[in-house]
């Protein structure tokens, strides 16, 4: 596992050197691939932030059980519970694209519309509760499922 003070490379970079490499054991060698459960990385989000897991509750939107759960790795969030538990946390898109992938769910796609919303509203800094509000504003159902009416 990379550490949390080695800066770590782009994918793109890693694909690169993965695909030059003489054989896959030079490029395993480097010891540039990660292997980090969603847990110990939403664990690292918030020591890095110096939040508590019941901040992340409430600016999540999720309940606390749920959120402990995730934390604990006795369930998996899903896709929406991902993205509230990233606004919740206030993660960067990259982050959240990270945790999304560690969730094994979708990242967030630009050419989706409401994914379109979510990457703008996240870039923003915004809240979870502003990104529903931009979600229902802009006729899409937001993170707590609240369909806007047409």
């Amino acid at each position: 596992m990379a550490t949390q003070n080695k800066r770590e490379h782009l994918t793109e970079d890693l694909l690169k050197r993965l695909l030059a490499s003489s054989s896959i054991d030079a490029y395993l060698d480097e010891g540039e691939t990660v292997d980090q459960t969603l847990p110990s990385y939403l664990r690292c989000l918030i020591d890095e932030r110096r939040i508590k897991r019941s901040d992340v509750a409430r600016n999540s939107g999720l309940n606390p059980t749920v959120v402990y759960d995730i934390f604990a790795g006795k369930s998996r969030p899903g896709r929406d519970h991902a993205i509230m538990l990233a606004l919740g946390i206030g993660c960067t898109l990259r982050e959240t694209q990270r945790l999304l992938r560690l969730d094994g769910v979708a990242e967030l796609w630009c050419k989706d519309r409401r994914d379109a919303i979510v990457i703008w509203c996240i870039e923003r800094g915004m809240s979870r509760a502003c990104t529903d509000d931009e979600l229902y504003r802009l006729g899409e159902k937001t993170l707590l499922g609240t369909n806007p009416l047409k």
